[in-house]
């Protein structure tokens, strides 16, 4: 919504769309310029508070390298069309690869963007039940595939994830995860360097487990180093020493609680000294750890990236949600709750029984045969699925907002499979590293331009509220909405008369899912939320069990066969023992300004020192000979890197560091910004065929690599 205090200069109000914190922004602008971007202090959940990045969101409203028509290769060369014929000729590709070799030729990549944006979010799943297309991949499988499959087998549905009362807790336990960078992630929390602060304010402690001192770690009461990928053996030996010292007490979920006994059977090899030779954790800090988390009365633990992207993803996520349990800090205040948001799409009609959720398996990919979950297949079998011949071999893709050249494992791998495809076709605002092998290039509006109602990140908050972002201008001529484009492409895929064409506007679903949400009695609707441009507060997170749960029993079984069987592989992992002591383990992080590779076109993001480095220790460094600024090697299985050395004592011995969504020398690009600003991928180093095997997730951490200096 808008305001004006004069013909020209103008005031519009919307959440912020480029991380998960949904901060509120309040924009002036004059005839569509933008002419400041700050934060909304009447925002009731982000109140005031916003990161650099908020403020690129007119960089990339501007960027004269945005593409504003449809693009379609000639050749070498691209040539800009209308969209009537860009939309028919990318419909009648699709038909003919449906029609030559069936719906199985034909996959779906979606990037994380999808979920920041409403249209997307909504509109996508049936231009995919259109095609036909079973083979969809997405950014899920690469950094949240296991804290999915632990609510599944735990409280019966995917998305039902508790999050960590921020506001309440006094006790916060952070492994594998850096908030103050991240805004939140699995946790939407705007402005946790302030909330952090509250708890130490208030008497609490923070404690951060992680490779590197973090930003968050900087900020926190405790820090220990962990070896990358041996998180689970930590979270096994703290469950374990909670049985052993009859530390576990679930308080009032006890009696909603099943396989206590057969739980504490499965980790009893598992103990602190067992594991202190591959963790580096000592057992006195396991053993204290187990009892702070036990004896704090309002405490959290929360894992994030560093945990899920690992080769034991998905028993990290179920022993986090566990461990919380036997503390008795799962759905109470102060602990982990689950939300209760406006627009609930795990709702069913009152009086109806729940679904039993059993998305797992039901299919495998073609070459590797990972299962399926979720309705998706493991990005980091994509590549696979394109290259070898045979029946159902990928021959055509689809991508959205996606680019899964830098930010899947071994991009390189990939970069080479998208060119074997016979159709290729891109729906995305920019001519990047993924897009440069499409054979059309659909650009839809964006961010400031788009409306949206953050249906995830609303299921994700520590406080429930509710926001509606109407563009800031109205549509230009010549334009369509990412939703519109799914609906075209849809209706044509389906070979619907045009005579009969409707789209099917996002609205009318988000205003239906307000009218009989959960806050329906409080007249919450569409048009209620454009009465109040600033959000509105819903209240704080309430105890929600067992209600909410999904589980076929309404009960919580904290020893699930699937869990279980999968920890003989994580017992094997612990009799080997450490990696080779010339090798060293890889990890990746993020910035306060960074989140996807697309941002990297942001000039105003991309001031100041270079962040793509390599990050060592100073005994790695001395070994080696490598100086600080000094250009390096980094080699792994499938590829190799040249990156400036970057020496600090915030990282492990034996561990080096480097960002994520970088690479941008790739030639055929049209991102002026980003290539003066390189850098190298860490997903040329990545290795696809390292994964969980249980979630299917790319395992991103703890790659053996190797350096040398130049």
């Amino acid at each position: 919504m808008s305001s004006s205090t004069d013909q020209s200069l103008r005031t519009y109000y919307r959440a912020c769309n480029l991380c998960e914190a949904i901060c509120g922004l309040i924009v002036t602008h004059r005839n569509g310029q933008v002419v400041s971007i700050a934060g909304d202090p009447d925002d009731p959940f982000s109140r005031g508070h916003i990161c650099p990045k908020a403020v690129a969101l007119r960089d990339v409203y501007e960027d004269p390298n945005r593409l504003r028509k449809p693009l379609k290769r000639v050749g070498t060369d691209w040539q800009e069309i209308g969209w009537e014929q860009a939309l028919d000729e990318v419909a009648d590709r699709l038909h003919q690869v449906r029609t030559q070799h069936g719906p199985s030729a034909i996959g779906v990549y979606a990037g994380n963007p999808t979920v920041h944006n409403s249209g997307s979010f909504l509109a996508m799943p049936g231009m995919v039940k259109a095609l036909g297309a079973r083979a969809v991949f997405s950014a899920s499988s690469v950094d949240q595939f296991p804290h999915h499959f632990a609510a599944w087998q735990l409280f019966g549905h995917p998305l039902l994830m508790p999050v960590p009362d921020l506001d309440h807790t006094d006790f916060w336990l952070i492994i594998g995860g850096n908030p103050i960078a991240s805004n939140g992630s699995i946790m939407t929390a705007p402005d946790v360097s302030t909330r952090l602060r509250a708890i130490q304010q208030r008497g609490g402690r923070v404690v951060v487990i992680d490779p590197r001192r973090t930003e968050t770690a900087h900020r926190a009461d405790e820090h220990h180093f962990i070896r990358p990928g041996t998180d689970v053996f930590l979270l096994l030996a703290m469950t374990q020493t909670l049985f052993a010292e009859q530390l576990v007490n679930p308080g009032r979920l006890t009696a909603l609680t099943d396989g206590l006994g057969t739980l504490q059977e499965a980790v009893a090899p598992f103990t602190p000294e067992s594991v202190m030779a591959i963790t580096g954790i000592s057992p006195d800090v396991i053993r204290a750890l187990a009892h702070e988390l036990a004896q704090t009365p309002r405490a959290a633990l929360y894992g994030r990236v560093g945990v899920s992207t690992q080769e034991f993803g998905g028993l990290c996520l179920w022993l986090i949600n566990v461990l919380n349990l036997l503390t008795g800090h799962l759905d109470e205040p102060g602990g982990m709750l689950f939300t209760s948001p406006a627009i609930d799409v795990l709702a069913t009609r009152p009086g109806s029984p729940r679904p039993v959720y059993n998305k797992y398996n039901r299919f495998q990919s073609r070459v590797s045969q990972k299962p399926e979950f979720m309705g998706e297949l493991p990005v980091a079998c994509l590549a696979e699925e394109i290259e070898t011949p045979g029946d159902g071999q990928l021959r055509a893709l689809v991508t959205s907002c996606g680019n899964p050249v830098l930010s899947t494992p071994n991009g390189r791998r990939l970069e080479t499979a998208l060119t074997q495809l016979d159709f290729m076709v891109s729906i995305d605002i920019y001519l990047n590293e993924t897009t440069r092998h499409a054979h059309y290039i659909l650009p839809p509006l964006t961010g400031l331009e788009t409306a949206n109602y953050d249906l995830t990140f609303h299921m994700l908050a520590i406080r429930n509220t509710a926001r509606y972002s109407e563009p800031m201008v109205p549509k230009p001529d010549g334009t369509l909405y990412d939703w519109e484009i799914f609906e075209h492409l849809r209706l044509r895929l389906l070979g619907t008369s045009r005579a009969e064409w409707t789209l099917q506007n996002p609205e009318k679903i988000i205003d239906q899912g307000l009218r009989y949400g959960p806050y329906a009695r409080q007249g919450l609707s569409l048009t209620y939320l454009r009465e109040y441009p600033h959000g509105v507060d819903l209240g704080p997170l309430q105890s929600q069990l067992p209600g909410r749960l999904f589980t076929p029993n309404g009960r919580i079984d904290v020893a699930p066969a699937l869990f279980l069987a999968d920890l003989p592989r994580a017992h094997a992992a612990l009799q080997e023992g450490t990696p080779a002591p010339d090798s060293l383990l890889l990890i990746s992080r993020r910035h306060l300004r960074d989140n996807n590779s697309w941002m990297h076109n942001a000039r105003v993001l991309m001031k100041g020192r270079n962040r793509c480095t390599l990050l060592l220790h100073p005994t790695d460094a001395a070994r080696l000979g490598i100086v600080t600024g000094q250009s390096v090697r980094v080699r792994s299985r499938v590829g190799e890197v040249d990156i400036p050395a970057d020496i600090t004592p915030d990282i492990m011995p034996g561990v080096v560091c480097m960002p994520h969504g970088y690479g941008h020398h790739r030639t055929g690009t049209r991102l002026d910004v980003a290539q003066q600003h390189a850098g190298a991928s860490v997903n040329d180093l990545t290795d696809e065929a390292f994964a969980d095997s249980l979630t299917g997730n790319a395992a991103l951490s703890g790659v053996p690599v190797w350096v040398n200096g130049m």
